[in-house]
């Protein structure tokens, strides 16, 4: 059971990692946006300063369009934040059950009583090299997965 466990806790801390890697290329994007919108608008500014109305329409149709993109990923950020923080409560949960789950003991009499394996006394190194090699496996998987449609892909265009 300890072993499930640690086994769920380390797929839980690969979750919460994924999700703040999704949070920041969320805020990237939005700093891309803002950065567009702000062009959009001193290109405006300019056209309506010499009173070149055609381009005076396409850059507003051009501020509309960024404005709602950096709107909707604003609003993006602020879910992918609350679940952030809350894939962080349920890890430090589950942290605080495995650890007294450790501290109770062996089911079985006689049987010595596993180490904590997210104390910092213990092989922490192990333990982030078995995440690593978990995040390695998946990141080849996804690839190969990439791979094999692309090439599917190919052989569906050339006729094969």
């Amino acid at each position: 059971m300890l072993a499930r466990m640690k086994s769920t806790m380390v797929q839980a801390k690969l979750g919460v990692d994924d999700l703040r890697d999704s949070l920041a290329q969320s805020r990237r994007k939005l700093e891309i946006e803002q950065r567009e919108l702000a062009t959009v608008r001193r290109r405006k500014e300019l056209a309506l300063g010499i009173q070149d109305t055609e381009t005076v329409q396409i850059a507003e149709r051009y501020e509309r369009q960024h404005e709602e993109r950096a709107r909707v990923l604003g609003e993006k950020i602020d879910v992918q934040s609350r679940e952030v923080a809350l894939a962080e409560r349920e890890f430090d949960e589950m942290k605080a059950e495995l650890r007294t789950a450790m501290a109770v003991g062996p089911a079985v009499p006689g049987m010595e009583p596993l180490e904590d394996p997210l104390s910092d006394a213990n092989d922490t190194a192990r333990v982030r090299e078995e995440i690593n090699a978990l995040a390695r496996e998946r990141a080849r998987a996804d690839r190969d997965a990439d791979a094999a449609k692309r090439l599917e892909e190919l052989k569906r265009k050339m006729g094969k």
